[in-house]
């Protein structure tokens, strides 16, 4: 495994790969990270991670300078499974001052982008970046990040990147609690009341199924259910799976979708539902 911080040198490797599946992080990385890593291989024969935290994607009031960077550990859990490391400092990434941004469509300011103003815009566009640099064929993400997920085959399509976008199941504890890198800096009473976040979300779900149909309650009642143990919620909302836009009647394939802080930590996640 090789690691690399220059772009330089990135392009110099990976110019003669014809075969490029790739995986994009900002470390710290979980069993949901090295899940990704290992589906990777079977859509490459050169795996890429690359490990960068994007400033763009944080607000002024959150958790740039004190989210985990554990460059070597990150690394020792990608020995065998990745083939490169794209390990870039920022002013690598962002050799001057990024003026340029992609236009994104409406979605990008609900939900979690109603709460994280410009967190989108900065995600997509490090992604773009990224996948401008790796020229990958095929790129991994996260299931958990529903939102940033359907916002990325939006934009891949859009712009008719040549690249295919694969989403990564949600990898969660015994206890159902979603894995996150700011699982962390949940303390320990936290850490117990934590799945209550999916057991709601199951709860609506288990609504859905059975007939609900007045998701307007179910959602407000779901928040009320968290609110009531403790939790400051941002939404539980019941979206389309296919751009995440509110459902129509006769809607088969939705997601329930939720944002909410404990203590002071923000944890999200979400369920899909079949009809």
């Amino acid at each position: 495994m090789q690691v690399i911080h220059s772009v330089a040198e990135l392009r110099a490797r990976l110019g003669a790969e014809k075969s490029i599946a790739f995986v994009p992080t900002m470390g710290n990385l979980h069993a949901g990270h090295v899940a990704l890593v290992e589906q990777a291989r079977g859509h490459g024969a050169c795996v890429v991670v690359s490990i960068f935290v994007n400033p763009l994607q944080f607000g002024p009031n959150e958790d740039f300078d004190q989210y985990p960077r554990t460059l070597e550990a990150d690394c020792q859990k990608l020995q065998g499974l990745a083939d490169v490391v794209f390990a870039p400092s920022v002013a690598e990434m962002y050799p001057e001052q990024q003026t340029l941004f992609i236009e994104l469509p409406p979605i990008a300011d609900e939900l979690c982008g109603a709460h994280r103003p410009g967190h989108f815009r900065g995600m997509a566009t490090v992604v773009l970046k990224l996948l401008n640099l790796v020229q990958p064929q095929t790129a991994l993400f996260g299931k958990k990040d529903y939102q940033q997920l359907a916002i990325i085959r939006q934009m891949v399509a859009q712009f008719n990147l040549p690249v295919v976008i694969v989403g990564g199941e949600t990898v969660r504890a015994e206890d159902g609690l979603a894995l996150s890198s700011r699982n962390q800096y949940l303390t320990e009473t936290e850490r117990t009341e934590a799945p209550q976040l999916h057991l709601t979300l199951q709860t609506v779900a288990g609504a859905i199924l059975n007939g609900g149909v007045d998701f307007a309650v179910l959602e407000k009642d779901a928040e009320a259910a968290l609110a009531k143990r403790g939790w400051r919620v941002e939404y539980v909302s019941i979206r389309s799976q296919q751009g995440l836009h509110k459902p129509q009647a006769d809607e088969k394939r939705l997601v329930v979708l939720a944002a909410a802080r404990l203590g002071a930590t923000r944890l999200i996640d979400n369920l899909e539902v079949c009809l």
